[in-house]
């Protein structure tokens, strides 16, 4: 496993056991909270994302992180790498923040998913024909055809609501990368020179 993938594994392991022992303060202080609240700090749109709600969220987090990261990863080196999932993250907390204001909910969101979800979509950009297994029901997609199903579902569950999943820091994290990749590309963010 390529070395930063690792680490963040590990990193996001260890937040969440120290939030089993820690108390309630600890995981509040780095969790992402709206700006309403008066909870908001400025280290939040990034420690948010190596905290877990349970056992469940951070296992498939970091599945998906080993399965996408480590390719990508290898491609593009350890920098590169890491500044593409600062930079999911990160629009992942923006289009979060822009989304919990416009519904005026007061909930903190904790997770890499907006991180996963741009790694997601560069997987599906670079490797659009890659045959990717999923999990649920067990066969083999290209991978431009599982970004596609994956954005879909996330903009749909985002507008009909209640789940208690940060759909649209996932959107924001894909956003993220699609902007990232473009950047590097010598592309504007949106359309064409």
């Amino acid at each position: 496993m390529p070395p930063i993938t690792k680490a963040l594994i590990l990193a996001c392991v260890g937040f969440f056991c120290a939030s089993l022992l820690l108390p309630p303060w600890f995981e509040g202080l780095l969790a992402l909270w709206p700006l309403a609240t008066g909870n908001f700090q400025p280290w939040q749109p990034i420690s948010y994302a190596f905290l877990h709600g349970s056992p469940g969220h951070l296992l498939f987090n970091m599945l998906g992180l080993w399965s996408f990261g480590s390719e990508l990863e290898r491609l593009w080196g350890g920098r590169r790498y890491l500044h593409f999932l600062i930079a999911s993250v990160l629009a992942a907390a923006v289009v979060q923040q822009l989304w919990t204001a416009l519904i005026g909910s007061p909930v903190p969101t904790v997770g890499a998913s907006g991180g996963l979800f741009g790694l997601l979509l560069a997987f599906g950009m670079l490797f659009p024909n890659r045959q990717i297994m999923m999990l649920i029901p067990p066969m083999p997609i290209k991978a431009k055809h599982y970004v596609m199903i994956f954005g879909g579902l996330e903009l749909l569950l985002g507008f009909s609501g209640g789940s208690g999943i940060a759909h649209f820091a996932h959107l924001g994290g894909m956003l993220g990368g699609f902007l990232m990749l473009r950047y590097w590309r010598g592309q504007p963010p949106f359309g064409r020179r």
